[in-house]
């Protein structure tokens, strides 16, 4: 089945690519950017970023900035690029969507848990990281917009 939001070249460059920059909506009205580490739900527009074991500037992930935006204001964009010096291989895919905290317990880990085996994979640091204890973010992708050689490499 076509997935209704993610043209294929679009969900083929989100799979392959190792990072990207969640940007949230701080209380004063600005943009907050921070980097993040995500996978692609394989069938839907869905990303998904851990609040992981990274060193952080607080104790509780729940009390990060990003996590803090999000509850008060859900709106979310995400924009994943690939440099290059060959000016026609660059590309920038920009998801706008909404995001929710998947709790570390109960219905939020329903959704959780089955991401985790990707996450390990994709990004083998995991493997030591306690991510069933911990919230995730979900971010449902809404609208995309693209530009350049997405569908290269």
């Amino acid at each position: 089945m076509r997935d209704p939001v993610l043209s294929r070249d679009e969900r083929t460059f989100l799979e392959t690519a190792r990072r990207a920059v969640l940007a949230t909506i701080a209380p004063d009205g600005r943009p907050r950017l921070v980097p993040i580490c995500f996978v692609l739900h394989p069938t839907r527009a869905v990303l998904y970023t851990p609040l992981d074991e990274k060193p952080k500037s607080v104790a509780d992930v729940t009390d990060l900035a990003r996590v803090r935006d999000l509850v008060a204001d859900p709106r979310v964009s995400v924009l994943v690029d690939r440099w290059d010096e060959a000016w026609e291989h660059l590309a920038w895919l920009r998801c706008q969507g909404a995001a929710t905290l998947l709790g570390a317990d109960g219905e939020g880990a329903t959704e959780r848990d089955p991401v985790i085996p990707s996450l390990r994979h994709k990004y083998p640091q995991y493997a030591d990281h306690r991510l069933e204890h911990l919230p995730m973010i979900r971010i449902a992708i809404e609208r995309t917009t693209s530009w350049g050689a997405l569908a290269e490499r």
